[in-house]
């Protein structure tokens, strides 16, 4: 996974295409599903489906969501921090540039060799 702090990146007061579906998230028991610290956000359901066979331990992540623009960048506003993956981190960099967040790396990051298990994410957290 590449670690990516967007740093001195300013959110704006009013997010644009906030309702914009960027991909997926998991949970169970009040636990999301996170690679580290960072809670995972995959572009389809099936792609979910195969990360939660490959982090989690227990097997009962169940529940998955669609999460949007407006509420990665709510999070991201308290200080959470993002895995995406690579159909999920294009949408989220395509929003990000309309509402003009700059310091997130280029989409091409992940034409770099990804890990065998398949599983290539960047990690995405704001900081002052």
């Amino acid at each position: 996974m590449n670690f990516v702090h967007a740093k001195g990146a300013i959110i704006p007061a009013r997010i644009k295409e906030a309702f914009k579906v960027i991909g997926y998230f998991s949970y169970a028991d009040g636990e999301v599903l996170c690679d580290g610290d960072a809670c995972v956000i995959s572009d389809t359901e099936e792609h979910m489906q195969i990360y939660i066979k490959k982090i989690s331990n227990d097997g009962a992540r169940d529940i998955i969501k669609k999460t949007r623009f407006g509420e990665i960048m709510e999070g991201l506003r308290k200080g959470a921090s993002y895995a995406f993956d690579r159909g999920a981190y294009s949408r989220f960099f395509d929003l990000a540039k309309k509402n003009d967040i700059s310091g997130l790396p280029a989409k091409e990051i992940f034409s770099e060799s990804c890990p065998s298990d398949g599983m290539h994410f960047v990690r995405i957290q704001l900081v002052c």
